[in-house]
């Protein structure tokens, strides 16, 4: 797959570059000035945004630093905010390119949507978004949101699964950020699909460690952590299963405007099907132990892969 996708890339660049020359030619009568006074392969500068997310941002500067390497101007609009706030943004066509998750973002146009699959997940998805939108291919890579516990709770309790917090005879309070309050996924889904009832605790750092520190201290029971964070395994929590598909399948997928042609889509297609989710935790552990900035992440990474 890397080896397809590396030619796939080197072809768009040839491609991009043959249309500089042939305009260049026909401005200038010399079929070899390929315009070496710069600017992007569109002749329009694509603007990429990114959730207030690390790992987000991580992938939306894969996104970036592929496209600038095949010639094109990038315009970085990182860290923007939760859903509820960039995606007015991409809707009004201020933003071209945007890493999304396939099931949170189904949830968000169809809250009642009931495909949980990938495959049912990203095929509803690509007829749910309004005009100017759409979606290209999914990634392997998933980051999904997921209930976790301690390793002491699971075995003090026996749980393993959401279903199994039924049979939990101590009150269980949940933890995440504010918005999770109100998600179809929240305690009214944790009631709904498995009759469970929790009570709900804002903690506003998306899984970081104050989120942690709150579960290993027993303020909360259970916590919501994206699938993709080393520190579930750092911290030997339990994931527990979802056997009823109370969370959708949430694969890796770019959000485009109108500006996103074929060309620049298929540069972030090649991107996105290299990317796993092994190496999306791989990647993410870089940004949590290492510190590492997300430009070195992606660029070390695009490296490593010969994607150029």
């Amino acid at each position: 797959m890397i080896t397809a996708g590396k030619g796939r890339l080197v072809a768009l660049a040839a491609v991009a570059v043959g249309a500089t020359v042939a305009l260049a030619g026909c401005a200038s009568g010399d079929p070899l000035d390929s315009g070496s006074d710069g600017g992007d392969a569109a002749g329009e500068t694509i603007v990429v945004g990114s959730q207030d997310y690390y790992s987000n941002e991580i992938i939306a500067e894969l996104y970036a630093q592929a496209l600038e390497e095949n010639g094109y101007t990038v315009d970085r609009q990182f860290r923007i905010g939760q859903r509820e706030v960039y995606i007015p943004e991409i809707e009004s066509g201020s933003i071209d390119v945007f890493p999304e998750y396939t099931g949170n973002l189904l949830q968000y146009y169809v809250p009642d949507t009931t495909a949980t699959t990938s495959d049912d997940v990203y095929a509803e998805l690509s007829t749910a978004l309004p005009d100017g939108l759409r979606v290209l291919e999914q990634s392997p890579a998933t980051d999904q949101d997921s209930y976790n516990v301690t390793q002491a709770f699971s075995d003090e309790y026996g749980v393993t699964s959401l279903a199994d917090l039924a049979d939990v005879d101590a009150s269980i309070t949940l933890g995440g950020n504010s918005e999770l309050e109100t998600r179809p996924y929240g305690p009214e889904g944790l009631q709904s699909v498995y009759g469970v009832e929790v009570a709900f605790t804002p903690i506003e750092d998306s899984g970081g460690p104050l989120t942690l520190k709150a579960l290993v201290d027993d303020q909360v029971q259970m916590v919501n952590i994206f699938s993709a964070d080393p520190n579930i395994a750092a911290n030997d929590l339990v994931t527990l299963e979802d056997p009823e598909g109370l969370f959708l399948a949430s694969n890796v997928v770019p959000v485009v405007s109108e500006k996103v042609d074929d060309d620049i889509a298929g540069i972030i297609d090649t991107v996105s099907a290299a990317l796993t989710a092994e190496e999306l935790v791989a990647l993410n552990a870089l940004s949590v132990n290492e510190q590492q900035s997300a430009e070195q992440i992606a660029s070390d990474w695009l490296a490593e892969q010969s994607l150029f």
